[in-house]
């Protein structure tokens, strides 16, 4: 059998074990993607094997909090552990939103391994036309 080795990979996850999973005092970062979507901003994390209710979605102000727990699938007691790179533990993201956001319409989904948050862009800094009014005082000079 012809078995591939990857340094780097090994690598990783010796540090991996040497750092720990995350604890809720020092969680482990997620992986995240943010952009804008028409009126509303979009922010996906990566949380493959976490189930929906082992994450937390908080804001505050303007810091919006995303922790999720992995945590280890129970085994019979007959299992022996070959290989386990998939690490458990606490992750945790922290993002300052602009004060243009409207954080009280947020929207999350859960759907394969992905959590994906919508949030509106607020109505005061969308872009608008202001109209110019005609004063009634102006007069017209004739001569």
């Amino acid at each position: 059998m012809l078995m591939r080795t990857d340094p780097f990979r090994e690598l990783d996850r010796l540090a991996q074990q040497l750092v720990g999973p995350g604890t809720w005092s020092k969680p482990s970062a997620m992986p995240m993607d943010a952009y804008r979507e028409g009126d509303e901003y979009v922010v996906a994390f990566d949380l493959p094997g976490v189930t929906a209710d082992a994450i937390d979605i908080d804001v505050e102000r303007n810091m919006l909090t995303v922790k999720a727990e992995r945590r280890p699938v129970t085994k019979a007691d007959d299992v022996q552990m070959e290989l386990s790179e998939r690490p458990l533990g606490i992750f945790s993201r922290q993002i300052v939103l602009a004060d243009t956001l409207d954080t009280e319409r947020i929207q999350a989904d859960y759907d394969a391994g992905v959590l994906t948050l919508r949030i509106p862009i607020a109505e005061r800094a969308k872009p608008r036309k202001i109209s110019i009014g005609v004063g009634s005082g102006h007069k017209e000079i004739s001569g």
